[in-house]
C-alpha cells in the first residue's frame, strides 16, 4: 500500500492584507481527516482571497519525490549562473541507473540527451534516474540545502547522498519538508521572487507539465492552470 502526498498550487492574484484562516474550509479538511489512520499535514494558501488553513502544518514530513522541487531549484541557479545551460548536450552512462521503471533508465550507455529533457523527465514523469543526475549536477544536496537556508526553509531538505543527512534519511528518506514549507517554495515561484523572475516563469512553466493527474490534481477544473509535484512513499 503507498500514501500518495500532493501538492498543487492554484495561481491568483495575491492579496496584501493580513492572512486569515478560512474556518470554514478548515472545519471541511479536518472532517475529511478524522477516519484516517495517521499523521497528515495539511496547508492551503488561498492567494485571492488570502485566508489560509493548517493543519500540522509545520510538522516534518517526508517529501518522496516532491523533494525534485529543491533540486530544480538548484539546476535553476546553477543555469542563472551560467554553470550550466538549459539546452546543453548530456552523456548518460550506465553509472547512472537507479532500478526502477524510469525512462532514462532505459537509455544505453554513452547516449545523449538535452539538459532540459532531464529536468522534463524529472518533474513530467518523475523519473529518479533523472533527478538524482540532476541532484548530482545541481552541485549534490549539500548545496540544495544551503540555497533552502538561504530562502528562509528552516526544515526542507535534500537527505539522500548528503554528507550529514543519514540519520535524516533513515527517518525522512530522500528528503523531508512541512507543508507550509512547501507551499511557501511555490508560493515564491509563482510570485517570481525565486532566483529571479525569469528563472521563476520557467520553473512554473515546468511543473504545470505533469503526466501523474489521475490523483489530486485530477479534481481541479481542466480550464484552471495547474502548477504541481506528486509524491508517494510506502506505508510506514
Amino acid at each position: 500500500m503507498k500514501y500518495f502526498i500532493s501538492f498543487v498550487l492554484v495561481i491568483f492574484n495575491l492579496s496584501s492584507s493580513a492572512q486569515r484562516i478560512d474556518k470554514h474550509l478548515q472545519s471541511s479538511i479536518q472532517n475529511l481527516l478524522n477516519d484516517f489512520h495517521g499523521q497528515v499535514g495539511v496547508y492551503v494558501h488561498d492567494l485571492k482571497k488570502n485566508k489560509t488553513v493548517a493543519i500540522n502544518a509545520d510538522s516534518v514530513f517526508p517529501t518522496a519525490s516532491m523533494v525534485k522541487i529543491p533540486i530544480l531549484i538548484g539546476i535553476m541557479d546553477k543555469i542563472e549562473k551560467q554553470e550550466l545551460q538549459y539546452h546543453q548536450e548530456l552523456i548518460y552512462k550506465d553509472s547512472l541507473l537507479y532500478a526502477g521503471v524510469d525512462i532514462l533508465g532505459s537509455f544505453k550507455n554513452n547516449e545523449k540527451i538535452e539538459m532540459s529533457k532531464v529536468m522534463m523527465l524529472m518533474l513530467t514523469m518523475s523519473d529518479n534516474t533523472a533527478s538524482l543526475w540532476l541532484q548530482s549536477l545541481a552541485g549534490g544536496g549539500l548545496r540544495i540545502n544551503q540555497l533552502l537556508d538561504s530562502l528562509g526553509m528552516n526544515v526542507t531538505r535534500v537527505n539522500s547522498r548528503t554528507q550529514g543527512r543519514r540519520n535524516n534519511q533513515l527517518q525522512f528518506g530522500w528528503g523531508q519538508t512541512s507543508p507550509k514549507e512547501m507551499a511557501t517554495l511555490m508560493e515564491m515561484i509563482a510570485d517570481k521572487k525565486i532566483i529571479n523572475a525569469t528563472a521563476s516563469e520557467k520553473m512554473l512553466r515546468l511543473l504545470g507539465r505533469n503526466y501523474w493527474d489521475e490523483e489530486a490534481i485530477s479534481q481541479i477544473p481542466t480550464d484552471v492552470f495547474i502548477a504541481s509535484k506528486s509524491g508517494a512513499v510506502d506505508a510506514s
